[in-house]
Formats: structure tokens, C-alpha cells, sequence
């Protein structure tokens, strides 16, 4: 009985400690978007931008091997110099990646369990939504999927995805920065096209025939 309740207490902590790392993510991801510390976000959006220029240009294989081949370059260049200066200070300092090296970076089942999970609800609500937008269960929704495939036709004749990831990512660093010294003028523009987008669908609605009404209300 003792066994039971300290394995449900350690596996109840465990899952705790995997929460909160998850919670710590998505908490430092926010924070670089947001530009808490510029410092921190100035560096993840050069180095992603870098990479998906770097991957525009070159082949994936070139990028990763150049990546490491440039972090080689700086570790064992750190090593030597380090190796070389205690040598010289007959000093006894150890690994310079030695607190680094000691880390555990290694990733708990708990915590691959609880991403599987959250994945499975994601995946289950996709299953479910495109299901019910293909066979048309919602005229209205499935005519406005049809018109967001119909204008990313133009969008994928005009960009490939690697430009379109490059896209992404300046919108994601860029437009938190624009949204806070722009936010009253924006939330305005935002509003008036939600209110004309509910009138051409209420519009588009009331155009559809009865008995899809019907079905509709039912």
C-alpha cells in the first residue's frame, strides 16, 4: 500500500516537473517574441533568420554541416585556449565545458508521455474539424476553407515554403513590436474588419437557400 502511494506521489511530481517545463518553454518562447530582453530576441531572430536564408540558398545537408562545422571551430579553439592559458598558469581548472557537460539534458518519459498526449488532442480536433469541413457539414465554413485553399494557390505559386517560413518568422518577431507602439489604431482596424466580415457572411447566409437554413438551425 506504502509502494502504491509513493510510486502515485513520485509519478504525481514527476508529471508536475514535466508541466512546469513545458510552462518554462512556452513562457521563454513568449518572452523572445515579445522582446522582454532584447539581448535574448535580437540573437534568436538573426540565428533563425540566418538558418532559413541559409536553407533558401544552400541544401539542408550544407547548413547543418556548416552550423557544426562552425560550432566545432569555436569549441576547439575554446578548448586549445584554455588548455594552452592553464598550461602556461600551471593552474588546474578542469574542462572549460565541464558545467556543461555535467548537465542533464536528457528528456523523462513523463514528459514524452505528456506531448504525445497534448499531441493526440491536437491531432483528434484536426481529424474532427476536417472532416466536418469536407463533407460540408457547415456551408458557410466549408465555403470560407474553399476560399483560404483558392488564395493559397496564389500564395504557393508565388513563394515556396522555405520564403514562406522566412515570412513567419520576421511576422513573429516583428509584429508584437509593431502591435505595442500601434495598439489602439490596430484593435480599431481589427474590429472593423471582423464587423464587415460577420455582415458579407450574414449576407452570403441569408442568400443560402431554405432548406440548407434549415439544416443549418437545426
Amino acid at each position: 500500500m506504502a509502494d502504491s502511494t509513493s510510486s502515485s506521489s513520485s509519478s504525481f511530481s514527476s508529471n508536475n516537473c514535466s508541466s512546469s517545463t513545458l510552462r518554462d518553454l512556452t513562457h521563454s518562447a513568449l518572452q523572445l517574441i515579445h522582446w522582454r530582453e532584447p539581448r535574448k530576441s535580437a540573437s534568436a531572430f538573426g540565428l533563425s533568420l540566418l538558418i532559413l536564408i541559409s536553407v533558401a540558398t544552400l541544401s539542408v545537408i550544407s547548413v547543418v554541416s556548416y552550423l557544426l562545422l562552425a560550432c566545432l571551430c569555436v569549441t576547439i579553439t575554446f578548448r586549445v585556449y584554455k588548455s594552452v592559458i592553464q598550461a602556461v598558469q600551471k593552474s588546474d581548472e578542469g574542462h572549460p565545458f565541464k558545467f556543461l557537460l555535467d548537465r542533464d539534458i536528457s528528456v523523462s518519459t513523463e514528459a514524452v508521455r505528456q506531448l504525445a498526449d497534448q499531441g493526440l488532442v491536437h491531432l483528434n480536433w484536426f481529424s474532427a474539424q476536417t472532416r466536418r469541413l469536407l463533407l460540408v457539414e457547415d456551408l458557410v465554413d466549408s465555403l470560407k476553407l474553399a476560399a483560404v485553399m483558392w488564395v493559397m494557390t496564389y500564395v504557393g505559386a508565388v513563394f515556396n515554403g522555405v520564403t514562406i517560413l522566412i515570412l513567419a518568422d520576421i511576422i513573429f518577431f516583428t509584429t508584437p513590436l509593431i502591435y505595442q507602439k500601434k495598439k489602439a489604431k490596430i484593435d480599431h482596424h481589427i474590429e472593423l474588419f471582423r464587423l464587415r466580415l460577420e455582415e458579407t457572411l450574414q449576407k452570403l447566409q441569408d442568400r443560402l437557400p431554405g432548406a440548407v437554413k434549415r439544416n443549418k438551425a437545426e
